[in-house]
């Protein structure tokens, strides 16, 4: 049964030395002994190098209570992974000479404004700030708004972005990094403006079908359901459904109902296509000889802006939605320093290591207590495997 699970399925480069394809090959039996532990119910995880495949394993069980295996083509709610995609959408419209990046946010949100700054008066907003966490903005609407919109999902992205404009400002834009689900669902909001178009058909038409994103989405079809794995609250070393007091809802439901698209966190999407994005970032903005952005975006939306601003990443700050190293504290994973990458609320993670030419995704469902330490494991096994040469 522990190979059945471990092997489900496997994409393997044979040229890679045999030395490095042992050391990928250790990443599996560790991720099994992570699911026997119960700190996760299973996992995909995706390695290339140089746009090579090298590792493309799942782990465990897809849900735990059917019992079903996970499979490497599963559907995860990648959460915050979101964030940067988002990110690329709007530089699309930079590129187009339809949005300048420090241009005020009410000069395509006339709502805000009238936003209150910390003290009561206004306080122009930039958009670059709404990427880097620097705008000021609270992270989470209040309770009962926020019970409509982040989980139950029912109020259009309109509606909840025009409520978002009449909160105060937590603290002067510019001055601190607080994470801010509501800045980026105001860029998501922006990019409807511009475009004329809703901000989920944007991002199908211009990022995810070019990329060739097809299991990716922000409300599941029933076709798709059976192909979603399942979240799960790690807490006190069990695996429990958590209920409907999460982000996106009951995960039960899949977001039956749902109208809010969730640009901070709304994406569903596999290790592989989720790999896609990254190599195309990696390769300055090029995916299968087709240029989506420029190099001078990805330089830009990879570049560290947040200076020595604390942030709750050890050694990390923000580029443009992305996170990236700021000083040495951030590598005790292994990660370098020239790296870029984000998480998501429920234990995914996915990044790209320049120097190494590396791309890699981790996809597991759980939230609570330790949720981001298997992504850890998975980072540094994998920078560990692989070296820098092809």
């Amino acid at each position: 049964m522990r190979l059945a699970l471990c092997l489900f399925a496997l994409t393997a480069s044979a040229a890679q030395p045999p030395a490095v394809t042992a050391r990928l090959s250790a990443i599996a039996p560790r991720m099994q002994a992570l699911v026997e532990a119960r700190e996760i119910p299973g996992c995909v995880y995706y390695v290339a190098q140089h746009g090579e495949v090298l590792a493309h394993r799942a782990v465990g069980w897809q849900d735990l209570e059917s019992r079903r295996p996970m499979r490497t083509d599963a559907i995860f709610q990648i959460m915050s992974m979101t964030k940067p995609m988002t990110a690329a959408a709007l530089m699309m419209l930079v590129e187009e000479g339809k949005v300048v990046l420090t241009d005020p946010v009410e000069r395509y949100l006339p709502e805000f404004a009238a936003q209150p700054g910390p003290q009561g008066e206004h306080r122009p907003v930039a958009l670059y700030q709404l990427l880097t966490h620097t705008s000021g903005m609270q992270t989470d609407p209040p309770p009962e708004p926020r019970k409509q919109i982040e989980y139950e999902m029912t109020v259009p992205l309109a509606d909840a972005v025009k409520f978002f404009a009449t909160l105060p400002l937590r603290t002067e834009p510019g001055a601190h990094w607080n994470y801010s689900n509501m800045a980026i669902a105001t860029v998501g909001r922006v990019i409807e403006a511009v475009s004329g178009m809703p901000y989920q058909k944007f991002m199908q038409e211009r990022l995810l079908t070019p990329l060739g994103m097809n299991d990716s989405f922000f409300f599941p079809t029933p076709a798709r359901i059976p192909r979603i794995a399942m979240l799960y609250r790690h807490q006190h070393g069990r695996l429990t459904l958590p209920g409907p007091d999460v982000l996106g809802g009951d995960p039960t439901l899949y977001r039956k109902g749902a109208k809010y698209p969730a640009p901070e966190f709304g994406l569903y999407s596999t290790a592989a296509d989720v790999a896609a994005f990254y190599q195309m970032m990696l390769d300055g903005g090029v995916y299968r000889g087709r240029r989506l952005l420029s190099r001078s975006s990805v330089a830009v939306m990879t570049a560290l802006h947040t200076g020595a601003l604390a942030t709750f990443n050890l050694g990390a700050g923000n580029g443009l939605a992305f996170t990236v190293p700021r000083d040495g504290d951030a590598t005790y994973d292994l990660l370098p320093t020239d790296s870029f990458g984000h998480g998501g609320a429920f234990g995914t993670w996915s990044y790209a290591d320049k120097g190494k030419a590396i791309v890699g995704v981790f996809m597991t469902q759980i939230t609570g207590e330790e949720m981001t330490r298997p992504q850890q494991v998975f980072i540094q096994m994998v920078e560990a495997a692989v070296d820098g040469t092809k």
